[in-house]
């Protein structure tokens, strides 16, 4: 059986039948279509009251037949014949059209990217196409395509296409190639940010949350493009933006060759699939990032569990409407980790994954719960660091303790917590203390409530400490924003030390007047660089005092 590509959704299965039908419908190498195709296609689109794209090769055999627009049904870039850059792709778009128009940039753009050899847009009046826009490509900087003006189908179906496009073709020959929007030859995803600020966000919040979007998803291996803006009071319940900026998306990532469209909040899986109908372009949102981000850096076996099992309580109600031409399955961000295949039947696996994976990491928290047992049988202090993702955790514990920890100047540059004891010599009795200092997954602003529910075996780690130790990254434009993104998260959890002691890091990389302005504000917290390894005697001394109750164990 044929597939049926684009939006089905409202698609009843009669006009289904009718559509597949149109792949019978062979047409003439030497013609654009026949006359009798352009009614058919424009019967059915009356009928189901939606645009139909037809992709014809040169032998007049009907390849795609798709419910959409253009750009919404763009044949993948792996599925397109192999061609050199001076040559078309040996495909033809006949798209039909409810609107009086001429074809709109959108769709002009999709015709440069796949190299169509032209694209043919009807209008359709009362179940008839009564006239015709021919589009092709011609080797132009600036605009590679021509318009005609409209064409009555007479005129459209008797032109000699053969003939026409032997001669396109030459002249993008002997220009050396097509100039397309953008070079999208790459392995990395191409991505646009879009950003949606409502009045509940302040301007300077807003402007430090796409920067750490632009962050996260560098991290998670993407390039990022461009970004665009948009102030709502709320967002627009069907597609988060208004349908004139879902436009202007569309434009610009088109244009942009982005393969990748990233919102800055987080959007419901029928948002999601309604934008992705409409641009053509698969969407994500930062959650996803994020998740796709943990996929990534998990190393241990215990990691990898907790990322799993995030990924699809997340997923699980993004499954209705992903089908074949819009698969997760893929190399990219957001397709790491579990993917999708039959939707009831993976609904139904997923969700007797997740019960597994459930049991798993309670047996992970029992495992960990015995080891602080043991911990606190040995009366050793333990103290957890916390503190917004990159503030530099790894670093200073490895620091303090020598232990050899991942670091990097990365988002989630680790995921595992790792203990590692710390000896200290307390200044004015020269006695030796240790301490447990347990490095923990870094915060995030907004963190995603499914990590923060797989990852409760690993959080607890946090809740059963004896002290905190919240490290800040001074030197980011956003560090107070920060400081209260984490005292929320450690708000949000069942139960956390009452002792907390604030250290600043990176004073190093401040000017005099941040500093100064920190330590007004701040005066109980300690100012160190774990880099130039400054203040760590003090910041050792501090942390003595925050345990002074609990009776040390001399080495």
């Amino acid at each position: 059986m044929q597939n049926i590509y684009g939006n089905l959704q409202g698609i009843k299965s009669s006009q289904l039948k009718k559509l597949r039908q149109l792949y019978e419908e062979r047409q003439p190498a030497d013609r654009f279509m026949t006359l009798e195709f352009a009614q058919t296609l424009a019967a059915i689109t009356r009928e189901i009251h939606h645009p139909i794209c037809c992709y014809i090769n040169r032998r007049g055999q009907i390849l795609r037949v798709a419910v959409g627009t253009p750009n919404q049904t763009q044949i993948p870039t792996e599925e397109l014949p192999r061609r050199s850059a001076e040559r078309l792709s040996g495909i033809r778009c006949i798209a039909s059209q409810l609107q009086s128009k001429s074809p709109d940039e959108t769709a002009l753009v999709a015709m440069a990217l796949q190299r169509l050899d032209a694209l043919v847009s009807l209008n359709v009046v009362d179940s008839q196409a009564e006239e015709a826009f021919l589009a092709y490509l011609i080797p132009e900087l600036e605009k590679p395509w021509i318009v005609s003006p409209p064409l009555s189908l007479e005129d459209i179906t008797e032109q000699d296409f053969g003939e026409l496009v032997t001669e396109w073709e030459r002249d993008i020959t002997d220009a050396g190639g097509i100039f397309l929007p953008q070079d999208t030859n790459s392995d990395q995803d191409r991505v646009l940010l879009v950003g949606v600020q409502t009045d509940d966000i302040s301007n300077q919040r807003f402007e430090d949350g796409l920067a750490e979007l632009v962050r996260l998803v560098e991290s998670a291996k993407g390039i990022v493009l461009d970004t665009m803006r948009q102030k709502r009071s709320h967002p627009h319940p069907q597609t988060v933006v208004g349908t004139g900026k879902v436009e202007e998306i569309t434009l610009l990532a088109h244009k942009l060759g982005a393969n990748l469209i990233v919102f800055d909040r987080d959007i419901s899986p029928s948002q999601a699939r309604n934008l992705e109908n409409e641009i053509g372009i698969r969407v994500v949102d930062r959650t996803e990032v994020i998740l796709d981000i943990f996929a990534q850096r998990a190393r241990t076996q215990e990691g990898k569990l907790q990322v799993e099992l995030a990924q699809l309580e997340y997923n699980l109600p993004r499954l209705r409407g992903r089908g074949r031409e819009m698969s997760r399955l893929g190399a990219g961000i957001g397709t790491r980790g579990p993917g999708e295949t039959q939707l009831e039947t993976e609904r139904r696996t997923i969700q007797r994954r997740i019960a597994q994976l459930q049991q798993e990491v309670n047996q992970l928290q029992a495992h960990r719960a015995r080891i602080r047992q043991q911990r606190q049988q040995q009366e050793i202090p333990v103290v957890s660091l916390v503190g917004y993702t990159n503030a530099g955790k790894s670093t200073l514990l490895n620091l303090l303790t020598h232990a050899e920890v991942y670091t990097a100047d990365q988002l989630f540059a680790t995921l595992d917590p790792t203990t590692r004891k710390v000896v200290i010599t307390e200044t004015e009795t020269q006695e030796r203390r240790s301490i447990l200092l347990t490095d923990t997954v870094g915060f995030i602003h907004e963190l995603p409530p499914s990590l923060v529910d797989a990852f409760r075996a690993t959080l607890e780690e946090v809740s059963e400490a004896d002290a905190l130790l919240h490290l800040v990254d001074l030197s980011h434009p956003a560090w107070e924003s920060h400081i209260a993104s984490v005292q929320e998260i450690l708000g949000d959890m069942p139960a956390t030390p009452e002792k907390v002691l604030l250290a600043f890091n990176k004073i190093d990389q401040v000017d005099s007047e941040t500093l100064a302005s920190a330590q007004q504000n701040y005066p109980q917290a300690v100012f160190i660089s774990a880099i130039k390894k400054l203040g760590l005697e003090t910041l050792k001394q501090h942390l003595l005092k925050l345990i002074e109750e609990k009776k040390g164990v001399e080495v």
